[in-house]
């Protein structure tokens, strides 16, 4: 829950509002939004009104809001919400096509994952990630993929904050995710076996681009149970190369999927086609 409200422009205010809203909190009231939000309830009330009237809120039953279709189609126009999903979409597919299970891919901001795309079976384990959504970076196999190639400096700012459990088998422990990411260096994959949701497994790969720097995480979602983590890492690695092969490519515009955003970015979405700009 953001602080208190006093002092706060009106647009922090309204970004959080927006923030919110999360894959586990889709509706909400508008008491909900004010304690989630750290506002007054009227505070919260006018907010909500206006973006409702904007449509970036929309309503929903029981009175509730949710994130309105205008505010997808503002993100859906940016280059980090899109290009690296687009150029990755064919070789995705592909590997779904394969695994039948969760193919997903994950980019870093800040000391989380950011799931900005996935495809899933109708038979597919469950899974507890959502596009949109976000994973601490120790936490999952594509988090700590991201986690293994991003520095020094924010492996000893994650080792040294709490990390949350998600399941008995979470790594919280600094040297628990220090083996893990020697491990990723080492072999250049992860397999993490209900570090998230009991029941399933993560097998990760780095994605890399035309510079060899790792920009993103490939990763699936299998069963846990019996589940060999080699059989699917060469697939992945295929896929990652894939991947890196189209990021190298000259028509890619002049963006990178780990430059810094702010942590108040909106929430990549797959409600609806991206619209292509010129």
């Amino acid at each position: 829950m953001a602080g208190g409200s006093a002092g706060r422009s009106v647009l922090s205010r309204v970004l959080d509002v927006l923030e919110s809203f999360d894959p586990n909190a889709e509706m909400l009231t508008v008491s909900q939004i004010a304690q989630r939000a750290g506002l007054t309830a009227p505070t919260a009330h006018r907010l909500v009104t206006e973006l409702l009237a904007l449509g970036l809120l929309e309503r929903g039953p029981n009175r509730t809001v949710h994130v309105g279709l205008r505010l997808w189609e503002v993100a859906s126009a940016a280059p980090y919400a899109q290009g690296l999903r687009e150029l990755a979409m064919p070789a995705l597919e592909d590997l779904q096509a394969t695994v039948r299970q969760h193919t997903q891919l994950y980019v870093r901001e800040g000391t989380e994952t950011l799931l900005i795309e996935r495809l899933s079976s109708r038979t597919a384990v469950p899974n507890f990630a959502k596009v949109g959504g976000r994973l601490p970076l120790h936490a999952s196999s594509g988090g700590l993929v991201l986690l293994a190639h991003g520095g020094p400096e924010l492996e000893a700012e994650v080792l040294s904050a709490p990390m949350r459990r998600y399941t008995p088998t979470t790594p919280v422990r600094p040297e628990q995710v220090q083996a893990l990411l020697a491990t990723v260096r080492e072999r250049g994959y992860i397999a993490c076996d209900g570090f998230i949701s009991d029941g399933a497994m993560g097998v990760a790969v780095p994605v890399r681009d035309g510079a060899g720097e790792t920009v993103a995480a490939l990763s699936v979602v299998v069963p846990s149970g019996g589940a060999q983590p080699m059989a699917y890492v060469n697939a992945l690695v295929v896929t990652a190369r894939a991947i890196g092969r189209e990021l190298a490519k000259p028509r890619v515009p002049q963006w990178h999927p780990m430059q810094p955003t702010s942590r108040r970015g909106v929430r990549p979405d797959r409600s609806g086609p991206a619209t292509k700009r010129a």
